[in-house]
């Protein structure tokens, strides 16, 4: 890579950014409503920049959108931020309680591998079917990019919190993965088959002036 495109991927990267953190902080601009549910995409501009920039840049945009949860939990948290944020605790029956790995691992290491694992889906699927499929390798890396945001997410919610985010949600802890289960199917699904569109129309346009 020369010096030139060097510094056009280090531009594009900074554009990416920019979005992910107006769409983060604008309000209703990283979420569509679907009438039982708001889906989520601010993580599309994650997806689209790894296809683009390669695994790297896609890390790095994860990390920023990461970055931007961790900000609007721990200054404008409610009931359930202390999982997305070190810097906010949550007091059960009295007790304060923080888990700072946990709330630090949740926030970051899915979003950072958004990227990451949009990339190689894609690159795996252009090699077994070829460019002339790459519209279905664009819809299925945006498909994998969100639902490892999704699963990861509310696994490791269920991992390092447990019975206090049950208890924060006013959820019974023995029925708390069923909860989750719920939200994977009902939010993630849904967010995962928008995230494969928008990817397919975003990436293809941006393909054609790439080119």
């Amino acid at each position: 890579m020369n010096s030139l495109e060097k510094t056009r991927n280090m531009v594009v990267t900074a554009v990416f950014m920019a979005i992910i953190i107006i769409m983060a902080f604008v309000p209703f601009l990283g979420y569509i409503p679907l009438g039982f549910m708001n889906a989520t995409i601010i993580h599309i501009p994650v997806i689209v920049g790894a296809i683009l920039l390669g695994p790297k840049s896609g890390a790095f945009l994860g990390l920023v959108f990461g970055l931007t949860s961790v900000w609007k939990s721990t200054t404008a948290p409610i009931v359930t931020s202390f999982v997305f944020s070190p810097f906010t605790n949550v007091s059960i029956n009295g007790v304060s309680f923080v888990n700072i790995v946990g709330s630090t691992i949740i926030p970051l290491v899915p979003r950072i591998l958004i990227g990451v694992v949009a990339y190689y889906v894609y690159e795996a699927l252009i090699k077994l079917w070829g460019h002339r499929k790459r519209y279905l390798a664009f819809i299925t890396a945006g498909v994998a990019g969100s639902l490892t945001n999704t699963l990861l997410v509310m696994n490791f919610i269920y991992l390092f919190f447990g019975g206090r985010y049950a208890e924060a949600s006013g959820k019974a802890f023995k029925g708390l993965y069923m909860v989750i289960l719920g939200v994977i199917c009902m939010n993630g699904i849904p967010e995962a088959i928008l995230a494969g569109i928008l990817t397919l129309a975003l990436a293809s346009a941006l393909f054609k002036v790439k080119q």
